[in-house]
């Protein structure tokens, strides 16, 4: 299996999860999870009021896979007139957002940031330099006339 099928496998999985998917058809299908989510978000609303929510992503990969995941369940982002960039705004009830959305973004994020440091490293290396470790360390010089 490549890196990008073992990523997108993880990715239904952790989809699957938090859709609390039973069986393990039911893990395979993406479709399924993302509609069984869709489910939980419309009884959410029917029972909670929608709040305003402000996240702050600055790193772009991240950002554009929480508007996707928002945009996946029905929900709108945006952002005010003169908000940074990083800011992403959405309306949703506490729940979904706190017990799904989230934890979903989060699980999601770290597996594609994983997958975007290893890809990083391996091209550095082998295209640029076989070394990709932090800098070495070295004391200051000893100051003369202090």
């Amino acid at each position: 299996m490549t890196p990008d099928q073992v990523l997108r496998d993880k990715l239904r999985k952790i989809e699957a999860l938090f859709a609390g998917a039973a069986t393990p058809g039911e893990k395979a299908a993406a479709g399924a999870a993302a509609e069984r989510i869709r489910e939980r978000l419309g009884l959410a609303a029917g029972k909670e009021d929608f709040i305003e929510w402000k996240f702050s992503i600055p790193d772009i990969w991240s950002r554009q896979l929480f508007i996707a995941l928002c945009r996946r369940y029905g929900l709108r982002p945006f952002r005010h007139p003169r908000m940074h960039r990083q800011s992403v705004m959405i309306k949703g009830p506490k729940s979904f957002i706190e017990q799904t959305l989230w934890p979903e973004f989060q699980e999601l994020n770290a597996a594609l940031e994983a997958y975007l440091a290893e890809i990083t490293e391996k091209v550095i290396r082998e295209e640029v330099h076989g070394e990709t470790g932090e800098a070495e360390e070295v004391n200051e010089p000893t100051r003369i006339g202090r």
